[in-house]
């Protein structure tokens, strides 16, 4: 074997499948093909069936990619295609399969088409798991996850909370703590005064940013009765909700109006597409991140990349890319704490979070994050 080019499978969402796991995925194969590996995305041809889905799609409305090798193989509700596509990817014969894990749901389709694989007796498999427990938890979640386990030779977590909870769970495997890469294809930083103008947004009030997909675990109602606080209604300040609802819109509204916040928050009800991203973090002042439970998220490394502060709560692994009083702000989970938080940050003002956000840059690089993958991989092979 030719110890310096592996061949990869990536398992997992992928394009045209949208959201933040698929694009880590597509940007983490272009990474790997950059370092002469031969990469397949091995993605789905059904990932939920439409009911379990609560938001408008799936699908990203973005041109296929020619740069990447992407199949649309696994149908995870069809046991029958899971052996399929077993045998396939058992008969290609990797080196390594990465899997991405970030729900029950997925494990008997995963878990099977990994067990098939490494009937082979050469294919090693290492999970980056986003979660282990999921947000929204169901009966039987901790069954599945460890038929799913069993398959997998390492993971990888992007936060101490992963960590702590594939250890509490009594899972025993090789685990390796890596930061989030930061997501530096989403376009560059742009002139505020340019960003506001095309978001039509005002030029000369703050500007708060919650940002993502809207589901309970989140708290945006947490940060809306922040927004009530008089000492941010003096200060003018806007917040940008922009993002999809997963959940009950009307909650949110009926909060906005009994609070008397209508000219105060503006909600960018969609799913935002790429190429509009680098509006929104351009025209910002702050992120801000109220969730009441975390692992890790996209988010926070997006926000880094494009050299804008962080106000987070205490939850889960937010806090952890977040140096406070330095790249940002971390709060306790109340909307108290928020109001507080929004409040230090506009006293000490964006500018002074710049320079420390670009010193830490360099500790969340998407080569270092491969290189430190295929350490873990060589790990096992050296084991064997």
């Amino acid at each position: 074997m030719n110890h310096d080019r592996y061949n990869i499978v990536l398992l997992g969402p992928s394009y045209p499948y949208r959201g933040g796991i698929a694009s880590f995925t597509d940007r983490l194969a272009r990474e790997f093909n950059a370092a002469g590996h031969q990469t397949l995305l091995c993605t789905f041809s059904l990932q939920y069936p439409s009911f379990l889905f609560p938001g408008k799609t799936q699908y990203s409305d973005t041109p296929s990619p020619k740069d990447l090798h992407i199949k649309r193989w696994v149908n995870t509700i069809n046991p029958l295609n899971w052996i399929r596509i077993g045998r396939r990817l058992r008969k290609m014969n990797p080196d390594l399969i990465i899997v991405r894990y970030w729900m029950p749901f997925m494990a008997p389709s995963m878990g099977t088409i990994l067990k098939m694989v490494k009937s082979n007796h050469h294919t090693k498999v290492i999970c980056i798991a986003d979660n282990i427990i999921p947000h929204e938890k169901r009966l039987g979640d901790k069954l599945l996850t460890s038929y799913f386990v069993n398959s997998i030779d390492a993971f990888v977590v992007m936060s101490m909370q992963v960590k702590d909870d594939l250890q509490n769970l009594g899972f025993d495997k090789k685990t390796s703590l890596l930061p989030h890469p930061l997501f530096d294809h989403f376009g560059t930083l742009l002139d505020q005064k340019v960003a506001r103008s095309e978001l039509k947004l005002p030029e000369d009030r703050p500007l708060l940013l919650f940002f993502g997909l809207i589901r309970p675990y989140k708290g945006l109602d947490l940060l809306i009765q922040a927004m009530s606080d008089e000492r941010i209604r003096k200060t003018g300040s806007i917040l940008i909700v922009a993002g999809e609802f997963y959940e009950n819109k009307e909650k949110y509204m009926l909060l906005v109006k009994e609070l008397n916040l209508e000219g105060t928050i503006q909600f960018h009800d969609e799913f935002i597409p790429e190429d509009k991203v680098q509006y929104y973090f351009s025209a910002a002042d702050v992120l801000v991140q109220p969730y009441k439970t975390a692992t890790q998220s996209g988010v926070t490394p997006l926000a880094m990349h494009f050299n804008l502060p962080m106000i987070v709560t205490k939850a889960g692994g937010l806090k952890e890319m977040v140096a406070d009083d330095e790249t940002g702000i971390i709060t306790e989970i109340t909307a108290d704490s928020l109001a507080d938080g929004i409040i230090r940050f506009l006293n000490k003002g964006k500018q002074s979070f710049i320079s420390p956000i670009e010193n830490r840059k360099s500790h969340y690089s998407w080569k270092g994050f491969m290189q430190s993958l295929l350490q873990a991989y060589e790990g096992l092979l050296a084991n064997t």
